[in-house]
């Protein structure tokens, strides 16, 4: 039987000084270096050794990593395998040759960190999973190194390639991952593009088209939805949009967004910071394009000094002005000729009557409640009343007439 010493110094009477590193330096970086530094009789010595490893490593990483503590079936698994005999396989024979092709390497990793996408998994499991490989092989490959008298400043070179070589493995995968997470969410941003494309159409598309749409840009349809106009944008995107559909790239920005509920308005306010928007009403997604429609005409009131220029406008608060300024001939009209008899006042006059007139017919007439609206004196009310009917006679008793004066007096400029 041939003895521990025997064997060893069978191998170094066969390889001799080969088995001791080269000096230091020459070209490249640090990972370039260790392969020139390896004697390349090493493949020899570790080629039977790491062909054994393989099987070891796979059943590692399933007893030490949850996520793969299952049977390896389908893609994924052989994938697995494959990645790992390969990595085996191309180790030992960039010792030997240091400037072997590495294309189909690059390929099987790369697609490992793209199935382990797919797969719904972070990185850092594979990661885990490579560092595990590095373990394994380092025992087995510092057993057979101490056994086959491999010098130990050489060992201590190749410890440092094995991990170098894990280093690039994983740098590949996670190259992978990230590409396929890239191209997923360029695809499924163009998905979302497309079923905003779908809700703003008119006529409505087809629900069973909107629907499958949705389902393919993962963005539950909510019962009832509003539209957000924005302006005057900012460096960033609000805080709302990765929720929301979204489009930046035309000249007039917009959102889609499950409607909030009353208590909610603050919090989605606030998701707007940086940006003036107008919400549009609430509405089905079938009337998405109609809830857009009424927050731009929002925008341009704002823009027109026809609405108060606020952060955020809410259409809700705003019906009846937006109803009226849809039509400015007409709301001018409906001005001209239910208002008329304040057109002789002066400015101050007008102000002062209008705003009166307004109170008090919102109010049925009920002086103690328009003193408080406008905060002044009962008996300044019930002077101004005077002034009033003075100026208008039946028209403040005429529930129609009465009625055409509130609109007149929302449509007025402020």
């Amino acid at each position: 039987m041939t003895r521990p010493q025997d064997a060893r110094s069978g191998v170094e009477a066969t390889y001799g000084p080969l088995l001791t590193p080269a000096r230091p330096g020459g070209p490249g970086g640090r990972p370039v270096q260790l392969w020139a530094l390896l004697p390349r009789e090493l493949a020899t010595v570790f080629r039977p050794v790491l062909a054994d490893v393989a099987g070891e490593v796979v059943r590692e990483i399933q007893r030490t990593i949850p996520d793969y503590a299952r049977p390896l079936d389908g893609a994924f698994g052989k994938a697995l395998k494959t990645g790992v005999q390969m990595a085996f396989l191309q180790f030992v024979e960039r010792i030997g040759n240091p400037d072997a092709p590495s294309e189909d390497r690059r390929s099987v990793f790369l697609s490992l960190g793209v199935q382990e996408f797919h797969q719904g998994r972070n990185v850092d499991v594979l990661q885990a999973a490579y560092r595990v490989g590095a373990r394994v092989t380092w025992r087995r490959v510092a057993e057979a190194g101490r056994r086959a008298g491999v010098p130990s400043a050489t060992l201590c070179l190749l410890a440092e390639a094995i991990f170098a070589y894990i280093d690039e493995l994983s740098a590949l995968s996670v190259e992978g991952h990230a590409e396929a997470r890239e191209k997923a969410a360029g695809a499924l941003e163009r998905r979302r593009h497309r079923l905003m494309e779908l809700l703003l159409a008119e006529p409505p598309s087809p629900p069973e088209v909107v629907k499958h749409a949705a389902d393919l840009a993962r963005w539950p349809l909510p019962d009832r939805l509003v539209a957000v106009a924005l302006d005057r944008p900012s460096d960033e995107a609000p805080a709302a949009a990765p929720s929301a559909l979204a489009d930046f790239e035309s000249a007039t920005p917009c959102l889609l967004m499950p409607a909030p509920e009353p208590e909610e308005r603050d919090r989605f306010a606030e998701e707007l910071a940086g940006w003036r928007a107008a919400i549009g009403p609430a509405v089905p997604p079938v009337f998405a394009a109609r809830s857009l429609r009424a927050a731009r005409e929002a925008l341009r009131l704002v823009d027109s000094g026809a609405l108060a220029d606020e952060p955020v406008t809410w259409c809700v608060d705003h019906l009846s002005r937006l109803w009226l300024l849809k039509e400015p001939f007409l709301a001018t009209e409906l001005v001209r000729e239910r208002l008329g008899p304040l057109a002789s006042l002066t400015g101050k006059q007008h102000s002062r009557l209008a705003g009166t007139l307004l109170a008090w017919l919102e109010t049925c007439g009920n002086v103690r409640e328009v003193a408080e609206r406008l905060a002044v004196h009962p008996q300044t009310v019930r002077s101004r009343a005077q002034e009033l009917e003075a100026l208008f006679a039946d028209g403040l008793r005429d529930p129609e007439r009465r009625f055409e004066m509130i609109l007149a007096l929302r449509a007025a400029p402020s």
